[in-house]
């Protein structure tokens, strides 16, 4: 399970708007991202801690605050309401037939669960909780999913030694080095078989549903 794909997507989107490879002037739209804005963006946070804001919170603290901005959706100790996720417990799950991907089970990084936080919750008032607050909440969830002892106080100083259970399960993108005898220097673009057959088609297969009589429900229409 590769980090770098957690991050590309985004990268990506803001690549050209946020540096200098291809500014407003040259490609004639907009105007440069004045530099208030890019650091509105500039919120996520590393593993190794690179991007966080100074602040504290304990886990009684951020008791106290889950209850009253994350546990209408996610429960009072992270169980989840109804098909809102689930934050805490499934360690052991991962292999089973209904594995339950939570913090303590899955998730790689502190800094996941900082990031998320703090950029997307709570739910409909995204961005509100201050720096002191999201410590507080993610000490709270570190708790939950025994992490972290009940007294404890997430900081930016320790932050980077919080090591989530399936941290080491996790590794970087490697498929430059394992999968480079696989890629082949010269592609084939262009007459790459000789001949172009096709041999089936959806509707014979029966994965394109059939419409049939105005009102029908459609072929392979699920019950």
């Amino acid at each position: 399970m590769s980090r770098s794909a957690r991050s590309c997507a985004v990268a990506g989107a803001f690549l050209l708007a946020f540096t200098g490879l291809a500014s407003a002037d040259a490609v004639k739209l907009g105007r440069p991202a004045l530099p208030e804005e890019i650091k509105a963006w500039d919120i996520d946070v590393r593993p190794d801690g690179l991007g966080l804001p100074e602040g504290k919170g304990s886990v009684s603290q951020g008791e106290e605050l889950f209850q009253n901005n994350c546990a209408a959706c996610h429960g009072e100790f992270g169980e989840g309401v109804g098909r809102w996720p689930v934050l805490a417990g499934g360690q052991g799950t991962l292999k089973s037939e209904r594995p339950e991907k939570t913090i303590g089970s899955f998730w790689p990084d502190t800094s996941t669960v900082f990031d998320y936080v703090h950029r997307a919750m709570p739910f409909g008032a995204a961005q509100t909780l201050q720096p002191d607050e999201v410590y507080a909440i993610v000490a709270y969830l570190l708790y939950l999913n025994d992490v972290v002892a009940e007294d404890y106080v997430l900081s930016k100083e320790n932050f980077p030694k919080v090591a989530l259970p399936n941290q080491a399960n996790f590794y970087d993108d490697d498929r430059e080095i394992t999968e480079k005898a696989f890629w082949n220097a010269q592609p084939c673009m262009k007459d790459c078989k000789p001949k172009v057959e096709i041999t089936s088609h959806a509707a014979v297969l029966d994965v394109t549903p059939d419409a049939g009589k105005e009102g029908d429900k459609p072929a392979g229409a699920v019950e």
